[in-house]
């Protein structure tokens, strides 16, 4: 390891579990204070070169974290004022909250199709068009949906494509 290196590494064993807790006093989540944390140790790592020779690259680190906290909780904030606004997403459907979540268990694929056949009421030519698949591959897809939630339903499987 060279000098630089290990410079880097004194700081990051004596700083890190102090910036994280900064961070989580800010933000509130231990997840994200330990990502944001990560971010911040990241460029300081990109900037070292430069940084190490500050008086203070301690600051300089932390700095960088309580802005990265700072413009988290700013998108947090605007991300829970949509979420209050909008409908969710099974109510906008129209769909049963028990069925909404047996389809949100389903692949991602299986579900995308599902939604957009019988909720967007798209023909499957254009479900496969936008999922970027064949036609025949998207018939497979909702079939396995269809087959999937009715075994959770416990009723037989009405596989008929429109």
């Amino acid at each position: 390891m060279n000098g630089a290196d290990e410079g880097y590494s004194r700081l990051f064993d004596a700083e890190f579990s102090n910036v994280r807790r900064t961070v989580y006093v800010l933000v509130g989540n231990g997840p994200a204070a330990e990502d944001l944390t990560q971010d911040a140790f990241v460029q300081l790592l990109l900037h070292w070169s430069k940084v190490s020779r500050y008086e203070r690259p301690d600051a300089w680190v932390r700095r960088v974290a309580i802005r990265l906290a700072v413009r988290y909780l700013k998108r947090e904030g605007r991300r829970q004022l949509i979420e209050s606004s909008v409908t969710p997403a099974s109510e906008a459907a129209g769909l049963d909250p028990t069925l909404w979540a047996m389809v949100l268990g389903l692949p991602p694929k299986q579900r995308a199709v599902l939604v957009l056949f019988y909720l967007e009421d798209l023909p499957m030519k254009e479900v496969a068009t936008t999922l970027g698949m064949s036609e025949a591959t998207g018939f497979v897809h909702l079939h396995r949906a269809r087959r999937r939630l009715a075994a959770l339903l416990g009723e037989e499987s009405l596989d008929v494509a429109r």
